[in-house]
């Protein structure tokens, strides 16, 4: 016979389920319809599934005092389901934990209440036109890129993913291309459709329809012969890194941007999202995204330095391998990364500690840096040994980055975990520039030590595509603010 505790706890179970199967097509239609982008205390829930979407309500608990249960939250998707908005990332998480615990309603209804939060996004224009996409080199961060820009495309989409080019061209050439977008050893299998058109050199995936070029340098394309004008090109190759060599791309017609996923050399602005993309200028033509390691600590060292102040420090990355590393004992031009990656930790040198200043000119001088390479394929971590300028403690450090990750400007950069077993296969596919680990924070008067988390592929692709649409000028909002 059923328990009655075990009883409780099905219904309880059949009803998340209920709720999350209502809201999957309600969310999707606001995506596809109106570019309104749904999540939950920074969880993304478009295309999740059923068990995405229970999941994102169940980390509210890790935030605050209560929970937030799927039927609480339900009539406000409905409700922004009712109204005609603009383009935005609306977290209905925060909207209603806060209607409902904080007692911020005031008397008013669910409706009266999301008119007033959403204000900014129902008197804004509905009328955006995408800007065309190149990609140029389709590596482990170009491919990523993809994947997220078809994710996010459709009616709405603000950035229109239009090409990708590559060296070759040999036989079968398109085929592995389109197969290894479709399949990832690390990321998993593309959550989609794929085919290719021998014929046209065209991938089809879930709508996007992307032509592939095959060119040996920057300059020798025609990009209007295809029909892409004013176009944004993201450099993935890491091959020019300065205005000549990127500049090659601007000669090409049908260019008017260019975006470098990696860190730039001389007077080209190194932009870490959430800290210094205000810098970008509607002039600026070239511009820097810095590296993975700069995006995922530079967040989390502003806001220390904006609370607390910092002296100096020292940053410890220790970083899953690379490409760059040979796969078995072999000449490298580099010290010690002939070594074999996938069996060795390998101490090398890192430019993230003297990059940080470019982006947060505060901290000019104020860091060092060493990375150590580790067997592990991705997820890397980044260990902040910081003197500040005021004491603190641990209470009151991590109390603080978890606002921070909630409700700051830094929101999207930064996430917290307050949990003792995750290790770094569980940040895999994390959408954020750096993951604080609350349970390893060590407080010692002024002297801080702070473990972030990154996903080195994933976490900063999704910067770089915050990036590209400063650049492009169709950034939304991020609802509540």
């Amino acid at each position: 016979m059923t328990s009655s505790h075990e009883q409780d706890y099905q219904n309880s179970w059949q009803e998340r389920q209920d709720y999350a199967e209502s809201m999957q097509p309600i969310i999707g239609k606001l995506y596809r319809k109106s570019g309104i982008e749904i999540a939950v205390y920074g969880r993304p829930l478009v295309s999740a599934s059923t068990i995405d979407v229970i999941k994102a309500h169940k980390t509210v608990a890790q935030f605050e005092e209560n929970k937030l249960r799927l039927r609480e939250s339900f009539p406000f998707l409905e409700a922004i389901s009712k109204m005609d908005l603009a383009s935005a990332r609306i977290d209905i998480g925060k909207l209603a934990y806060a209607y409902i615990y904080k007692n911020v309603a005031a008397g008013r209804s669910i409706e009266q209440y999301l008119t007033d939060e959403l204000t900014e996004i129902n008197e804004t224009s509905h009328n955006e036109k995408p800007r065309d996409v190149v990609l140029y080199g389709f590596g482990r961060i170009g491919r990523l890129l993809a994947r997220l820009l078809i994710e996010q495309g459709g009616p709405h989409a603000n950035l229109n993913l239009r090409a990708i080019v590559v060296r070759g061209g040999r036989k079968g050439d398109l085929e592995k291309r389109a197969s290894l977008l479709r399949r990832d050893s690390i990321h998993g299998p593309f959550n989609g459709s794929i085919t290719v058109d021998e014929e046209l050199k065209v991938i089809k995936a879930n709508g996007a329809y992307i032509q592939v070029i095959y060119a040996n340098s920057p300059d020798e394309v025609d990009y209007t012969a295809y029909g892409i004008e004013n176009a944004l090109v993201v450099d993935n190759t890491g091959i020019w890194k300065d205005e000549d060599g990127l500049g090659l791309h601007l000669k090409s017609k049908g260019t008017s941007k260019v975006l470098l996923t990696a860190p730039a050399k001389g007077a080209i602005k190194n932009v870490v999202y959430g800290v210094n993309n205000k810098d970008i200028l509607n002039e600026d033509k070239i511009v820097s995204a810095a590296s993975c390691t700069t995006n995922a600590i530079t967040p989390t060292l502003k806001a220390l330095n904006d609370k607390f102040g910092i002296e100096n420090g020292h940053v410890e990355t220790v970083h899953s391998y690379t490409n760059d590393q040979n796969l078995i004992d072999n000449y490298h031009s580099a010290e010690r990364r002939g070594r074999a990656a996938a069996l060795n930790m390998v101490i090398t040198s890192t430019g993230a500690a003297k990059a940080v200043s470019k982006a947060l000119p505060e901290l000019e001088g104020k860091l060092t840096g060493n990375a150590i390479r580790v067997p592990t394929p991705n997820v890397s971590m980044a260990i902040l040994n910081i003197n500040l300028k005021n004491e603190t403690t641990v209470e009151e450090l991590n109390e603080y980055l978890r606002e921070t990750a909630l409700y700051s400007d830094l929101r999207d950069q930064i996430d917290y975990t307050a949990s003792t077993e995750i290790v770094s296969t569980d940040l895999v596919g994390s959408r954020y520039a750096g993951v604080v680990d609350s349970q390893a924070t060590i407080v010692d008067g002024k002297r801080v030590v702070l473990y972030v988390w990154y996903d080195n592929e994933f976490g900063y692709s999704c910067q770089v595509v915050r990036v590209m649409r400063d650049m492009a000028e169709v950034t939304h909002p991020s609802l509540p603010r």
